[in-house]
């Protein structure tokens, strides 16, 4: 679903993602918000791990995301939430709403080459969705870092 589409929702996925960043030990190396989807390229400080993260981040994220939606002029409310609804009705986990899919497909980084092949995908992302020219003109994304520009997020070059 397009949940991604209006600011204040982007905006609630930037501030936990800095926040996991400065408290919770999130290493982040690029990411690339899209209207329906997250990517990164990440790992976790010595000590943590990246797959308790990421279950905070979508637990407190589902949580913010359903309020935000409630307090907002949204002509989809109704059909957004419901949606969550149902996708958490057959779910004992879920009390209310269930926002992110299961799992977090991800992928180890084993090379160099893979590296290089899994950044230049998730920058590309908004070219291939014809949302901008060149990465790093897209806000919600770390290609502006790898430019040499500040990004939105503070990420770790490779």
């Amino acid at each position: 679903m397009d949940i991604f589409t209006r600011p204040v929702y982007r905006h609630v996925i930037v501030d936990a993602l800095k926040f996991c960043q400065q408290k919770k030990g999130l290493e982040l190396y690029a990411w690339c918000l899209m209207s329906n989807h997250l990517h990164l390229i990440a790992a976790a400080e010595e000590g943590k791990r990246l797959s308790d993260l990421l279950r905070d981040f979508k637990k407190f994220t589902s949580r913010q995301l359903v309020e935000a939606i409630q307090q907002e002029n949204e002509s989809r409310k109704g059909w957004m939430l419901y949606r969550f609804q149902f996708a958490g009705k057959y779910d004992p986990k879920i009390t209310h709403y269930k926002l992110w899919q299961e799992g977090n497909e991800a992928k180890e980084i084993h090379s160099n080459a893979f590296l290089k092949q899994k950044l230049a995908y998730i920058h590309q992302n908004p070219v291939r969705a014809e949302i901008v020219s060149e990465p790093e003109h897209y806000l919600y994304s770390s290609a502006s870092n790898y430019a040499g520009h500040k990004g939105l997020l503070e990420v770790i070059l490779v």
